[in-house]
């Protein structure tokens, strides 16, 4: 007798045959029992999960003979013939080949026609994503409202691509993936019923590859039982699908981790030598390395490792890694695996991957030191910050303090006899511009030093980080550029002025300094002013620096104040509210 492949032999023909989707099973059973079937379905789900084998048992328990029944009996002669393929009425059609309009029109025209061999038209369109967009615009009337002897059954792979007016016309039943133990279960009756003697790791090791698909598996197996005579061990599933043994793997990551670049490079050889592919062998050790990841984060990592059997036997090898460590050589191998698609060398592709594995654990080593003493740095410069400032604003306080004794005291001032009250009086006149920074002589000395221009070839990095730190106060300080550095300070020149005084609020200078320290690799105070007194000073600083920053009287106030707190009290509350009388 001709052989048959095992995936076609062991096709469920009823649906207690079918593994790991009772939830479909169940419902589609209680519809035929009640007598509710609808008149069209969409089955979705991952390959070899059972959708096209559930469509042909529903065709055969409602056509059956002794039915609708909950189950074919598989012994009538609609049950045969429909398992046959020899009924005109259930027809499978493949919507990749017949994708067209006109496929679909013809199929719309005949399905007006009576059933003439059994009680239902069944129409089961496979891989129904396939079909055009004017094809399915043609099937819509038809699905919606089809006679009542006729049931459209859509399976898919990609339910994603297909219409949401298509899909709200059908009931929709999800395929999950099989489970490893259904798929073991299967694959040991499969075995015992064929006469193949099989490992249990070995079958476990099948199911894992199959990827939840229960045709894939029982084709592997159908594979390795011809290739062993009828004999299936864990090693032979090993050779035949090119893999590489746990075992394997775990000598090759504690050879990573150890950094020996000859081991590594020894085992590479081997593994090219047992005729293994680079990347197979790129996809085992990504899965490897995830497995490990499981062990380590996960309590009970039995049923979630992909291609370790025995977490048991590998949580020492997990516990040997960091998390980051592992999470380091998972997006590398992820990396290089993509660009080894184009690769004309892929094995010298995989030697480079493993290369770079092995300085990863010093890598971590390493950025873990460095974030250590960039964030004792960054909090020693936080520190010096906030002493600068506490220290300004101490001296400001004592300035203030002195300037309200002396006011309360009566003293005279030495010029004219002088004293601040707060009364109405001819307040003397500035001519200096409002708000110049202190040391304005020394900023315009600086405009041209070598610290301004590291400065400025770093200020376009300096914004960028403004505005990822928060844009907000990025977008105020676009407004302003640099003009000069002075020590520990940045002088910014403004042209508008309500941006300068928006990035002088304390929260948003706070970002800024803080992107001033990382950028320039010290702390750095910011200094704004406006550019148009920048302008002037500049244009003014050859013929009287001095007189910028000079209080004159009004014309007719005899004498000059020499007395600082006079200027402090103004500074503090402003020419409107000072008064000096005589």
């Amino acid at each position: 007798m001709e052989h048959i492949a095992l995936y076609r032999a062991w096709r469920p023909q009823a649906f207690k045959d079918m593994v790991g989707q009772q939830h479909i099973i169940q419902t589609l059973q209680n519809a035929i029992r009640e007598n509710r079937t609808s008149h069209a379905y969409l089955f979705s789900g991952p390959r070899g999960t059972g959708k096209t084998s559930a469509a042909k048992v529903l065709a055969k328990a409602i056509n059956c003979e002794h039915g609708p029944a909950p189950e074919p009996c598989n012994e009538c002669e609609a049950c045969k013939r429909i398992t046959a393929g020899a009924v005109m009425d259930v027809q499978e059609i493949d919507a990749a080949s017949n994708r067209g309009v006109e496929e679909i029109r013809d199929l719309r025209d005949k399905v007006k026609y009576a059933p003439t061999e059994v009680r239902h038209k069944v129409y089961i369109i496979d891989e129904v994503h396939m079909l055009t967009t004017e094809a399915f615009n043609a099937l819509l009337k038809t699905l919606e409202e089809p006679p009542p002897h006729v049931m459209f059954i859509l399976a898919t792979t990609e339910p994603h691509r297909i219409p949401a007016t298509i899909i709200s016309r059908c009931q929709r039943f999800d395929f999950r993936r099989i489970s490893l133990e259904e798929q073991t279960e299967r694959l040991d009756l499969i075995c015992r019923q064929e006469n193949i003697q099989a490992d249990t790791d070995a079958l476990q090791y099948i199911a894992r590859l199959s990827d939840g698909g229960m045709r894939d598996a029982v084709s592997v197996l159908d594979q390795i039982a011809s290739f062993t005579d009828g004999r299936v061990t864990y090693q032979q599933v090993l050779d035949m699908t090119g893999g590489i043994a746990s075992e394997q793997f775990g000598k090759l990551a504690l050879a990573l981790l150890k950094e020996d670049v000859g081991t590594v490079l020894q085992m590479i050889e081997n593994f090219m030598q047992e005729g293994k592919s680079a990347d197979k062998c790129m996809e085992n050790l990504l899965y490897y390395f995830r497995d490990l990841l499981m062990i380590k984060m996960v309590p009970q990592a039995t049923k979630m490792t992909e291609r370790v059997l025995d977490p048991e036997q590998f949580k020492e090898v997990a516990d040997a890694f960091t998390k980051e460590q592992l999470f380091g050589m998972i997006d590398t191998l992820n990396r290089y695996q993509s660009e080894m698609k184009y690769a004309v060398q892929p094995q010298t592709l995989f030697e480079v991957a493993l290369l770079k594995l092995c300085s990863i654990p010093g890598e971590v080593g390493a950025v873990a030191q460095s974030t250590a003493q960039h964030s004792s740095a960054a909090d020693q410069g936080d520190v010096a910050v906030l002493k600068r400032q506490l220290a300004e604003l101490e001296k400001k306080l004592e300035r203030a303090l002195q300037g309200g004794l002396a006011i309360g005291a009566g003293q005279e001032a030495s010029s004219g006899g002088r004293q601040v009250s707060g009364g109405r009086a001819p307040a003397p006149r500035i001519s200096a511009p409002a708000k110049l920074p202190p040391q304005l002589d020394r900023y315009i000395a600086e405009k041209s030093s070598e610290a301004f221009a590291a400065t400025g070839r770093k200020w376009s990095q300096i914004l960028q980080g403004v505005k990822e730190a928060k844009v907000t106060v990025h977008a105020w300080f676009m407004d302003g550029e640099p003009v000069s550095v002075l020590e520990d300070s940045v002088l910014v020149a403004f042209k508008n002025n309500i941006h300068r005084e928006t990035t002088e609020k304390p929260a948003n200078k706070q970002v800024i300094e803080k992107v001033l320290h990382e950028q320039l690799g010290h702390p750095y105070r910011l200094v704004t002013m406006m550019q148009k007194d920048w302008n002037a000073a500049i244009e003014g600083v050859s013929d009287q620096p001095a007189e910028e920053f000079q209080l004159e009287p009004e014309q007719d106030t005899p004498g000059k104040s020499k007395e600082p707190w006079i200027d402090e009290a103004i500074q503090l509350f402003g020419e409107d509210l000072v008064v000096i009388k005589d």
